[in-house]
């Protein structure tokens, strides 16, 4: 895993005004992210939300009979536990790491107590929230009506945004069930892109050779979720610099 961070990593913290950000950071406690680790179970109360910096963490929805598939996805864009300041101690979801790497946890209460303050904190997680809830509906809506190819490109282009390099440490089986598809569907789509030249895939291992060629095969969902993180958060100024959350950030 890469080695523990900056808060300003997390392109929410870092918009924080001065202030805000002076008044919450001695409550973040850097944490280790690690694959597989699971941050929620379905229904469980939340005692901590988390800000990934160089993590990626999937959110599930996991049915009675114990399958599951990724509604949504949250790296060093966001905040996950968006649940507790929308009024509820708990979330219907899954959150497990599906990237390696580390991030900043806080208490629950912590969190709670300043959104209520209704200040430019609660005004910064309500525009993220609202993107959040685009990318859920928009991968109900992908996985119904697109083939695998184009559920796989979609993924794999949303993981790229959030990573600083083309690798990722994936399996074919993992993949599957993010998607909530047969792992022969995943090996074919995979195999597919591979022919095409756009990726490099190992066992364990995708290289992403031609980001074009993914971005022109991906179905219309992959531009609706970046456009819609850039329309409500590209007027957000990072600490330190004009960059904008949403315009130069991963999403």
């Amino acid at each position: 895993m890469a080695s523990p961070s900056d808060p300003n990593q997390n392109h929410l913290l870092s918009a924080l005004l001065d202030a805000d950000f002076d008044r919450l950071a001695p409550h973040l406690e850097p944490v280790a992210m690690r694959l597989g680790d699971v941050l929620y179970e379905s229904g469980g109360k939340l005692s901590h939300v988390y800000f990934p910096t160089t993590a990626i963490v999937s959110l599930h929805y996991v049915l009675e009979n114990g399958s599951s598939s990724e509604i949504a996805g949250v790296g060093n864009e966001g905040v996950l536990g968006v649940s507790l300041f929308m009024g509820g101690e708990s979330t219907p979801s899954r959150a497990v790491v599906q990237t390696g790497g580390h991030g900043y946890r806080m208490k629950a209460h912590i969190l709670v107590e300043e959104f209520n303050r209704a200040g430019p904190v609660m005004r910064l997680l309500l525009r993220y929230t609202q993107a959040l809830l685009t990318q859920t509906a928009q991968t109900a809506v992908c996985n119904r009506h697109h083939s695998v190819e184009q559920q796989l490109c979609r993924w794999l282009l949303l993981t790229l945004d959030r990573l600083p390099a083309g690798e990722l440490t994936m399996t074919q089986e993992l993949i599957a069930s993010m998607l909530g598809v047969r792992r022969e569907g995943v090996t074919e789509a995979a195999g597919r892109l591979q022919g095409y030249g756009y990726i490099s895939y190992r066992r364990g291992h995708i290289s992403v050779i031609d980001r074009a060629g993914l971005e022109a095969d991906v179905c219309e969902c992959y531009q609706v979720v970046r456009k819609e993180f850039a329309r409500l958060l590209s007027d957000v100024r990072q600490r330190g610099g004009p960059a904008a959350l949403g315009a130069g950030s991963p999403l």
